[in-house]
């Protein structure tokens, strides 16, 4: 199984702890969801280079403290693994992807290298596949407008409304909220949970029939 089938899979065995670059941004990425990137400094184009080469991912962290640019940032430690999954360079230096979330990872150690990356062991963390509950489903009408709207480029097949982790990823993903609000609720490990706390937020907007 290659890396990016083994990231993908919801229950993926095996492997609990990996060795993984780090990508600290200003964005949550959420297991299965689509991550476009414009890349340019060097040691993330150096990155992005050995994973398609080895076939590996890095993770996306929102960062807690810093920036994007310059200084390694501090990442928060609960983050996302991502494989690139298209990429093009028209402009010389300057490295336009999509990056697809896989499984959710806990950072237990990391450190800053000579080329100003950060580099992390990980701990995967578990994502169980949970029915989508029937009195959630009135969820789903809102959700599937929003994926009929973005398209299969932002919103990629498979479709799996049944599941209580795909569906509420996907509507916190597009949720108009704070990004520290977005990590919270990636960091939840019960998916019924982050659903609860969803329909909440949604019913208060009168964003649902």
């Amino acid at each position: 199984m290659g890396w990016f089938d083994f990231i993908r899979a919801p229950g993926g065995g095996g492997v609990e702890t990996l060795e993984i670059p780090l990508f600290p941004l200003n964005t949550v990425l959420f297991p299965g969801g689509v991550q476009p990137l414009k890349v340019f400094e060097q040691r993330y184009l150096d990155m992005a280079a050995a994973c398609l080469k080895d076939n590996t991912p890095f993770g996306i962290c929102l960062i807690d403290a810093g920036a994007e640019v310059g200084e390694a940032a501090v990442p928060h430690t609960v983050g996302t693994l991502a494989s690139i999954a298209n990429w093009e360079m028209e402009q010389l230096g300057i490295l336009m992807l999509d990056a697809i979330g896989g499984r959710r990872f806990r950072i237990l150690d990391h450190e800053v290298g000579a080329d100003r990356l950060l580099r992390a062991t990980v701990e995967l963390l578990a994502e169980p596949e949970v029915p989508l509950p029937q009195n959630r489903e009135r969820l789903l009408p809102l959700l599937q407008r929003v994926v009929g709207d973005l398209g299969p480029a932002r919103m990629p097949e498979p479709h799996r409304y049944d599941d209580a982790g795909w569906v509420g990823y996907r509507l916190t993903e597009v949720l108009p909220i704070q990004n520290l609000a977005k990590q919270k609720l990636l960091e939840l490990d019960d998916p019924l949970a982050r659903l609860e706390l969803l329909e909440t937020f949604l019913d208060q907007r009168k964003l649902l029939g």
